[in-house]
């Protein structure tokens, strides 16, 4: 089928996202199977806008370094399309005479790519769309893992490593640390800060909270007390989802919504690390990496990164073969040894549906996650975490009686 391919970038970036916008654009490209190339600039709101770029005017050397830089090349949006959206991006596509769509996102833009791509049957247009997955959350059905988790995973690590150090060295002065990660439903990147232990002191973070696992505030504060007995100090994670068994959040939530109703969370550990102050009379602070945690290109996965560019690659595959209303995923090998494959999965499957983090991977104690896990998310991060060192301390003999504080 001859015509024009269209790609666009949907919802919040990862730190890989472009490396996927790469693959569908080199791949369609060289293939010589398309007419031209185009990109919808601020996702499918820039269709709506017909604000279109033609691609394959671009430098081909520009994409190698597009695909190291964070953020999103195309920019993006969060706008939740109507029918009359659905009409008016029908028309433009038609006008442009574009009968291939590659939509690069996560759980909202497969529900997209899936109803544009029924409306075009129904209607008689022959349109061809591949979903490309994207999200830190890791929570699409159907897949292994999500492209753009690994890096986050691996900052997350990374980050809760060198702040577990600092507040261990710092202990005497701030003996409670609670840090806020994203995840509103979904606790996969929270529970990636565990990778921390295997080069802190006292195996820190001590406390891991997932909303998959319901704590009251009661319960979360006798957990801190026990960590700060047994080690004389506490980092905690947590996402900023987590929830008491009502199904309530633990902490505050703005009263802000997106488009697609979910509610902007944020504040749950400035609430906590207030409650430690007041009922337990440690100092307590609270960390919120918040947006950062998604667009590091310096602790970038390069694991993720050439799944990332594969999936977009994939995608192109799939179209030239005439598959349609289908979502690229990556599917693990079996083996002592990390082996990802590609396949497919259909869009109308994947949206709306949230894959939470399995009862093998939660610890029954309700704040911390197996070695499960860890087997599963250690390859995806890439190389080990960097080395660090810690002095023995050797002790020099007291000459003075001991000093008592005033």
């Amino acid at each position: 089928m001859a015509g024009n391919l269209l790609v666009a970038q949907s919802g919040g970036p990862t730190a890989v996202i472009n490396a996927s916008l790469a693959g569908v654009v080199q791949s369609a490209v060289a293939s010589g199977r398309f007419g031209r190339v185009f990109g919808a600039l601020d996702g499918t709101l820039g269709i709506l806008r017909e604000t279109l770029v033609d691609l394959t005017q671009e430098e081909p050397a520009i994409w190698k370094l597009v695909q190291q830089t964070p953020g999103a090349a195309l920019g993006t949006s969060r706008l939740k399309l109507t029918d009359a959206h659905y009409d008016r991006i029908l028309a433009v596509l038609k006008v442009h005479n574009v009968h291939y769509l590659c939509l690069i996102g996560g759980n909202d833009s497969m529900d997209s790519a899936w109803k544009l791509s029924r409306l075009a049957a129904h209607s008689g247009y022959e349109l061809l769309v591949m979903g490309v997955p994207k999200t830190v959350d890791n929570d699409l059905a159907f897949t292994d893992h999500c492209p753009g988790y690994g890096s986050a995973a691996r900052f997350v690590a990374v980050t809760m490593r060198d702040t577990c150090i600092d507040s261990w060295s710092g202990k005497l002065s701030t003996p409670v640390k609670i840090v806020e990660i994203m995840g509103r439903h979904a606790g996969w990147l929270t529970a990636s800060a565990a990778l921390a232990r295997a080069s802190t002191p006292d195996g820190a973070p001590h406390l891991i909270y997932v909303p998959e696992r319901p704590i009251t505030l009661e319960q979360f504060l006798e957990d801190v007390e026990a960590a700060y007995r047994r080690h004389g100090y506490v980092v905690v994670a947590l996402s900023e989802g987590v929830r008491n068994p009502q199904g309530e959040l633990l902490g505050t939530a703005v009263e802000a919504v997106d488009a697609f109703g979910h509610r902007q969370l944020g504040g749950v550990s400035a609430v906590l690390a207030e409650k430690v102050s007041e009922r337990l009379r440690l100092k307590a602070r609270f960390e919120k990496p918040d947006t950062m945690q998604r667009s590091s290109s310096a602790l970038v996965s390069q694991v993720d990164r050439e799944e990332a560019l594969r999936a977009g690659q994939e995608a192109v595959r799939a179209l030239l073969q005439g598959i349609s209303g289908k979502m690229i995923t990556l599917e693990r090998e079996e083996g002592p040894t990390y082996h990802c494959r590609t396949g497919l999965a259909d869009l109308d499957k994947v949206a709306g549906v949230e894959r939470l983090l399995p009862e093998a991977y939660l610890d029954t104690n309700g704040h911390d996650v197996t070695p499960a896990f860890l087997d599963y998310v250690r390859p995806l991060i890439g190389e080990p975490l960097p080395p660090v060192g810690f002095l023995r301390r050797h002790a020099v003999p007291a000459g003075l009686p001991p000093w008592i504080e005033a």
